[in-house]
């Protein structure tokens, strides 16, 4: 077992999964963060696994990769993540991206089996994930490796708290001023959770109008309804407005959610960027990773960058 050194800021996703994949191949690993995982954006996401709100050439590889490891996590429904049926649908006609070739399930949708106002789309069975459960788990499979995650909040690359031979930078939206990086940009997305009337598929839209974006996510006896994206905007409160436009639009998608109880409201900002930054280089004698700029594909994305981060700090000389 070797043991080389390296420091993680940040305690998101892909900073969580990118710990996971360092200390199961032998790194020592902390994990620096100003936000604990449960108070991250990850966990107020909804989530279901595809790329959203990303563009990148690498982001094919690298959430197929993510796939694979989300499908074969779904077997213990202790992880958070579970196998499930559903339609992705366009109001307009809409050719299904290539990935869905890779998907369990595929089939296009005939215009009847649409919801109304919907002309076109594609049944699959696809990952997805209760973030509030699938953190716990990261995090239970990182206290297996005697990593520890501490709350602190990393302003410079030149704080001496980054005391090892490698550093991942995974701080999400922080990156932008951590690094800084001014073509990160916050996108703040709002969600409601209510009770499950009796729901077990899921439903996402494939609109680019995002007044119109609708999704259902079902969560045992919970439902988690989506969304909005507010580009540029950066702050955390819950909007009544957005909240009642995502409970109207879902209801109109599936009346069964009318009168659900309303348990309660999540937002959270999607750190998008013009390209995923996932790159190293010199910090001094030290070497310094890059991994943030997912968008709305963090946990789509996250084994497969947490994967290319080992690769890169495993190819570095280590003092």
């Amino acid at each position: 077992m070797r043991n080389p050194r390296a420091i993680v800021v940040g305690a998101g996703v892909s900073g969580l999964t990118t710990a996971v994949c360092l200390a199961e191949a032998g790194w020592s690993v902390r994990v620096l963060a100003r936000d604990t995982p449960m108070a991250t954006s990850s966990a107020s996401a909804g989530a279901m696994w595809g790329p959203y709100l990303v563009s990148d050439p690498r982001v094919e590889p690298w959430s197929l990769e993510s796939l694979h490891v989300l499908e074969e996590l779904a077997a213990d429904p202790s992880t958070g993540v579970a196998m499930v049926t559903g339609v992705e649908a366009s109001r307009s006609p809409i050719t299904p991206p290539g990935w869905t070739a890779k998907v369990r399930d595929f089939a296009r949708c005939a215009p009847g089996d649409l919801p109304d106002g919907f002309v076109s789309g594609w049944r699959s069975t696809i990952p997805v994930i209760d973030m509030t459960a699938y953190l716990g788990f990261l995090c239970r499979r990182l206290e297996r490796a005697e990593v520890d995650i501490e709350e602190y909040a990393v302003r410079s690359f030149d704080d001496p708290a980054l005391d090892a031979p490698v550093i991942v930078n995974c701080s999400a939206i922080g990156a932008r001023d951590l690094v800084p990086d001014e073509r990160l940009v916050p996108i703040q997305g709002q969600l409601v959770v209510v009770d499950n009337p009796g729901i077990h598929e899921f439903f996402a839209d494939h609109d680019d109008d995002p007044t119109l974006m609708a999704y259902i996510l079902p969560q045992g006896d919970r439902v988690v309804l989506g969304g909005s994206a507010d580009r540029g905007r950066s702050d955390l409160r819950v909007d009544p407005d957005v909240g009642a436009g995502i409970l109207a639009r879902c209801i109109a998608i599936d009346p069964r959610l009318a009168g659900a109880r309303v348990l309660g409201h999540r937002v959270g900002l999607r750190p998008n960027r013009d390209r995923i930054r996932l790159d190293a280089a010199p910090l001094g004698s030290r070497r310094l990773i890059h991994n943030y700029g997912h968008g709305g594909s963090g946990v789509s994305l996250s084994w497969g960058c947490a994967r290319e981060v080992l690769a890169l700090a495993d190819a570095d000389t280590l003092p």
